[in-house]
């Protein structure tokens, strides 16, 4: 039934999921998004033409990452206002470590309002050299956490194959776990996790409730094949396992497509993700 809502009937609705609580993200099923990495040149070039064509693919969601965090608030809206026409919701936006100051949180907050994203991940610590280190990045968090909850927003890490890889006799990971509240989210990136040589469906059933989101890039480490460089579903054999089991136990809202490169152009790499993603989860 296209078109059966007036643009203001759909615009109120959108407004308002918006403002609800991130807990009515969550259903049966998790909301399939693309991470807008995976088309960052044709993104960087046209802004509204690529969010066109990821919707047009019939991906209902996306996450925002990089330059977003220094948009204007002006530009912000306008890209809610694209959202909306096209019927996409920003899920979340991958965000700097250097935009978790307190002022520039505050400001990241507004931006993320506005786009009607409800969580704010940290996209990368940084090097990190020390399990003190990542402690400290844990109170950055924690600290992030306490100040965008009143504003119904919601913080979280995105882990690299560094965080899964251990230091002074334990993975960084565990740090972060282990030092931030539970309401800060573990987003998952599979294919980092696993060329750390680490268990992703194992560390969900370690955090349950914290696996919010997953970015779904694969990873294959075989004579010629190069690493991230494959569609999904051509590498990791138990896909269908960890999504169940993070919707299960993890608190999964969410799932996101990740491509870092193909063969294929970006585009059309995202086409066939979303399609091997779709009969993954059956």
């Amino acid at each position: 039934m296209k078109h059966a809502l007036s643009r203001r009937t759909f615009l109120t609705a959108s407004a308002a999921l918006a403002a609800a609580p991130s807990s009515l993200f969550a259903a049966k099923k998790p909301v399939i998004g693309l991470e807008l990495f995976s088309v960052r040149t044709e993104l960087a070039k046209d802004l509204p033409g690529t969010l066109k064509a990821v919707a047009q693919m019939g991906y209902p969601a996306v996450e925002f990452f990089g330059s977003y965090a220094d948009w204007k608030l002006d530009y912000a809206k306008e890209v809610r206002r694209i959202l909306d026409d096209l019927h996409l919701t920003a899920l979340s936006a991958h965000t700097g470590a250097k935009y978790f100051a307190k002022d520039e949180l505050a400001r990241v907050a507004e931006l993320n309002l506005a786009i009607g994203s409800r969580y704010v991940i940290m996209s990368s610590a940084g090097r990190v050299n020390t399990l003190d280190g990542w402690k400290k990045v844990a109170e950055t968090l924690a600290a992030a956490d306490a100040q965008l909850k009143p504003l119904k927003l919601r913080t979280g890490f995105h882990n690299h194959a560094l965080e899964f890889t251990p230091l002074e006799g334990k993975r960084p990971v565990e740090v972060l776990a282990a030092n931030t509240p539970k309401s800060v989210v573990l987003q998952l990136d599979v294919g980092t996790c696993l060329q750390a040589g680490s268990d992703p469906i194992a560390w969900v059933k370690a955090n349950p409730g914290r696996i919010v989101s997953i970015h779904c890039k694969d990873w294959k480490e075989a004579p010629g094949h190069e690493g991230y460089r494959i569609l999904l579903g051509d590498g990791y054999q138990h896909w269908k396992q960890l999504i169940q089991t993070a919707a299960k136990s993890g608190g999964l809202e969410y799932v996101l497509v990740e491509q870092e490169g193909y063969s294929l152009p970006p585009f059309d790499t995202a086409r066939k993700c979303l399609e091997n993603l779709k009969k993954i989860l059956g």
